[in-house]
């Protein structure tokens, strides 16, 4: 069976450089619907049996612009299990300021999740998010035969999709964050045990064409 995931549309705070989080939540950019036309458009003939989103805003309209899109558009599952890595004191603030305010504590979230410790600004420990996710997808893949949609977020997603193809933690960030729309991929097998295999990582190739439309307008 074939996973696929894809993170949320690009938000206004994240072109303000905001944190967001598990909490925190703005409204996706005008252009990100077309980008997520795009993606509906890449994936439309994959015969999804259900698709799974997060219940952050900016996950919900990511989901339900890629089922518009389908050529037999499928239920949406929202669960507060995929939402974003919860960063306590952090979310809705400057990730600029915070970089400096909490340098060591950022540096190691975007590098070395083996040594992240969030108690100093009362975040979700890595570890908790890696369970939450872990247990909605291996329980999905249990339950279903066909291929799956997951939608969700930056952080936690880069993180889980590493973990779920059998990484430690200090290898989770190794080949770099996720870019919003883009398309990774896990298969596993009919028992969904772990480790799943990772074919494809981070592909956004499908969204050049919306690169080329902005130069025109």
């Amino acid at each position: 069976m074939q996973l696929y995931f894809t993170r949320h549309g690009k938000t206004e705070w994240n072109q303000a450089r905001r944190f967001q989080g598990m909490l925190g939540d703005s409204p996706l950019l005008p252009q990100s619907y077309q980008e997520i036309d795009l993606l509906g458009n890449h994936i439309a003939e994959i015969p999804f049996e259900k698709i799974y989103a997060s219940t952050s805003l900016r996950a919900m309209k990511t989901a339900q612009g890629i089922q518009a899109r389908l050529s037999q558009p499928v239920e949406i599952i929202y669960t507060d299990d995929l939402r974003e890595l919860g960063l306590g004191d952090l979310e809705g603030q400057s990730i600029d300021e915070m970089h400096a305010k909490y340098p060591e504590a950022l540096d190691r979230l975007r590098n070395h999740l083996d040594q992240y410790d969030p108690s100093l600004f009362h975040g979700e420990p890595i570890e908790a998010a890696l369970a939450r996710i872990e247990k909605v997808v291996v329980a999905a893949a249990k339950e279903h035969q066909g291929p799956l949609l997951f939608v969700g977020h930056g952080a936690s997603l880069t993180a889980a999709i590493q973990w779920l193809a059998g990484k430690s933690l200090a290898q989770l960030r190794e080949q770099g964050g996720l870019v919003n729309n883009s398309l990774s991929i896990l298969e596993t097998g009919q028992d969904a045990q772990l480790p799943y295999q990772l074919t494809q990582w981070n592909d956004a190739s499908f969204l050049a064409d919306q690169a080329g439309l902005d130069a025109l307008l």
